[in-house]
């Protein structure tokens, strides 16, 4: 069973998504930490794809078609209140330690990041979901596109949130 199926305030987040996937992961930082790593997570390449996006997105007339990078936020600056801004996501959900639901949303696709916690004995596992939900044709192509490159960044992302406590010094 899913993680996120156990949380019954995110249910709705996933009724008539056109694309589920979860990824998990255990690591002994705080959700906020997590988080923070997660979505602060840019190498050089996920930068150059960003960029190669850029084309794309303005090629299907998108709303949004370059995406704000900005400065990675810190664990502190990670907000659990709906409207706030968590780097070009909006929290629609949050509740601290627990559960945080981030949403971007264009004139082809919504997309959701759902970051989950549950305490394992002195760590917690993480789950990542990202849920896809399309407005018009141009959201399949858009993602059938972009899909290879998706499951290396998510992976990424959750790998790079739970070596966030490794990094600190003691």
């Amino acid at each position: 069973m899913r993680q996120i199926d156990t949380f019954p305030e995110l249910a709705g987040l996933l009724t008539d998504a056109d694309h589920i996937d979860v990824r998990g992961i255990e690591s002994e930082a705080s959700l906020r930490e997590f988080v923070a790593a997660a979505i602060g997570w840019r190498p050089a390449w996920l930068r150059a794809l960003f960029r190669a996006r850029a084309v794309l997105a303005r090629a299907l007339r998108l709303r949004d078609p370059d995406v704000p990078l900005g400065t990675p936020p810190g664990p502190a600056e990670i907000s659990f209140t709906p409207g706030d801004p968590a780097a070009f996501f909006t929290v629609t959900h949050g509740e601290e330690d627990r559960y945080l639901a981030l949403a971007a949303t264009d004139t082809h696709l919504t997309g959701r990041l759902i970051f989950t916690a549950v305490p394992t004995g002195g760590r917690s596992r993480y789950e990542l979901a990202t849920v896809v939900k399309y407005h018009r044709w141009t959201g399949p192509l858009y993602f059938t596109v972009v899909r290879p490159f998706h499951h290396l960044i998510v992976a990424g992302m959750t790998r790079a949130g739970a070596r966030t406590r490794e990094k600190r010094p003691s």
